[in-house]
C-alpha cells in the first residue's frame, strides 16, 4: 500500500516536468502606463455605471435615472466588465506598483466589479446602485494609498 502514494507522487512529478511552460506576464507589453489605463478605460467605465442608476432631486422635482433599453442595459454590463479586467491590468508587470497592497486591491477590484456585473445582467436596480457604491469603496481607498492627489490635491503630501 505505501508504493500507491510514492508511484502517484512520481507521475505527477514526471507530468509536472513535461508540462509546457506558461508564459510569464513579462510577455505582454503595457500599451500604457497606470494614468492611461485610469483615462481611457477604467474612468469612463465607472462613470457609466455610477450614472446609470440613482436619482437627482432639484427645483423640477425628483428624476429617476435607470436603464430602460437593452443597449443600455449592455452598456451597464460592459462597464463593469472593463472595471472588472482592468483589475488585471493594474497586476501586470510594470503597472503593479507592490506584491502586497496593490495586488490585494486590485483583486478586490475584480471581485467588486464581478458582483457589479452579475447585478447588471440580473437588471437590479437596487442592487446596481449598491455594487456602484462598492466599486467607490474599492477605488477610493486605493486612491487613498496609492493616488492621494486624486482625492485631495491640495493636500500637502502630494507635492
Amino acid at each position: 500500500m505505501t508504493r500507491q502514494p510514492a508511484l502517484s507522487i512520481l507521475v505527477v512529478a514526471l507530468l509536472y516536468g513535461c508540462a509546457p511552460e506558461q508564459e510569464s506576464s513579462s510577455n505582454f507589453v503595457a500599451v500604457g502606463d497606470m494614468r492611461e489605463l485610469m483615462a481611457h478605460i477604467v474612468d469612463p467605465a465607472a462613470g457609466v455605471y455610477w450614472d446609470a442608476v440613482g436619482t437627482i432631486v432639484d427645483a423640477e422635482g425628483v428624476h429617476e435615472m435607470y436603464p430602460t433599453t437593452d443597449e443600455e442595459w449592455e452598456a451597464v454590463s460592459n462597464a463593469a466588465f472593463m472595471i472588472a479586467e482592468s483589475g488585471n491590468l493594474m497586476m501586470m508587470e510594470g503597472r503593479a506598483r507592490d506584491q502586497g497592497a496593490w495586488m490585494t486591491m486590485s483583486r478586490q477590484l475584480i471581485e467588486v466589479s464581478q458582483r457589479a456585473l452579475e447585478a447588471a445582467d440580473a437588471r437590479n436596480l437596487d442592487a446596481v446602485f449598491d455594487m456602484g457604491a462598492e466599486v467607490y469603496y474599492v477605488c477610493t481607498n486605493c486612491h487613498a494609498a496609492y493616488a492621494i492627489e486624486t482625492l485631495r490635491p491640495t493636500d500637502s503630501r502630494t507635492n
